[in-house]
């Protein structure tokens, strides 16, 4: 299995596990705590922090935008979308924080428009999300930008994946197993298909997780993810639909903690007595 150079990191089996910190939308709009997650993210040992771009009058209809929903940017779900979108500004001031501080970002590109906007910054990689999976016209558009791809493959079947695949090609693609829900319960997870997409693409996969523990992000390093995604958040109970479903600042640290100890745990698949069990075998067997 061919691995996939990330920002100058091989991701794949056999390398060290590449741990990416979702911010998404869970800046709440201000580019002040957009900064805190990304130190959040930076202090934790993650290898990137992503975000989430659109093009707002295109990924939703009008009827969607006029929809009523009170929030704190106003009264119409217009007003939230707009208010959480950041724009060349704020783009421009993460990308010389995250230079600065020296961690990777990019961002799941929701059209075409949004992938041109993203290319500016010359980021390592595209994230196309589960939503965007059928969409075909984004999916080639992403790939002549020639960076490499993470693509997450919730809400989809088999079918749905290969297709994708097919028109992605497996040059630079990392999958994703991912179940999109929010927060995802334990018993729809479904680990073992991360076991099922290496077998059946011969690509890197890895496991972007929605729950609420750590756990299961934990066994999915053991079972072969070797790209970790969690959305991130400063506090759990702050306004936005994604918060609950993130790690606050002491579960992704616990997280990159646990899984480097995975990392060493597996070891080697050669069985022999360890020269550290020497001692032990001398004193306890009788022959």
């Amino acid at each position: 299995m061919k691995s996939v150079q990330i920002d100058g990191k091989p991701v794949g089996d056999g390398h060290p596990y590449y741990f990416i910190a979702e911010i998404g939308i869970n800046h709440n709009g201000s580019v002040e705590i957009a900064k805190q997650l990304i130190n959040v993210a930076a202090a934790a040992g993650c290898k990137a922090v992503k975000f989430q771009k659109r093009t707002v009058d295109v990924v939703y209809s009008p009827e969607e935008l006029a929809k009523p929903r009170e929030n704190p940017f106003g009264l119409t779900n217009g007003d939230l979308k707009r208010g959480l979108e950041f724009g060349q500004t704020e783009y421009a001031t993460i990308d010389e924080y995250c230079r600065t501080i020296g961690i990777s970002w990019f961002a799941s590109c929701w059209d075409e428009l949004s992938v041109d906007f993203i290319a500016q910054f010359n980021v390592p990689c595209y994230k196309i999300a589960s939503a965007s999976l059928t969409d075909d016209a984004l999916l080639k558009y992403t790939r002549s930008t020639g960076k490499p791809i993470i693509l997450s493959t919730g809400m989809s079947s088999l079918e749905e994946v290969d297709h994708a695949v097919e028109i992605l090609g497996t040059e630079d693609l990392v999958l994703m197993h991912t179940v999109s829900t929010y927060p995802a319960k334990y018993s729809d997870l479904n680990l073992r298909v991360i076991e099922t997409l290496k077998r059946r693409y011969n690509v890197p996969v890895g496991y972007s997780g929605h729950e609420t523990g750590i756990a299961s992000s934990v066994v999915a390093a053991a079972m072969g993810a070797c790209i970790l995604e969690r959305h991130i958040t400063l506090d759990r109970a702050m306004w936005g639909s994604d918060q609950a479903a993130s790690l606050e600042p002491n579960g992704i640290n616990k997280l990159v903690r646990d899984v480097l100890l995975v990392e060493q745990a597996l070891g080697s698949p050669e069985k022999d007595c360890l020269k550290v069990e020497e001692p032990v075998k001398a004193k306890l067997r009788r022959k």
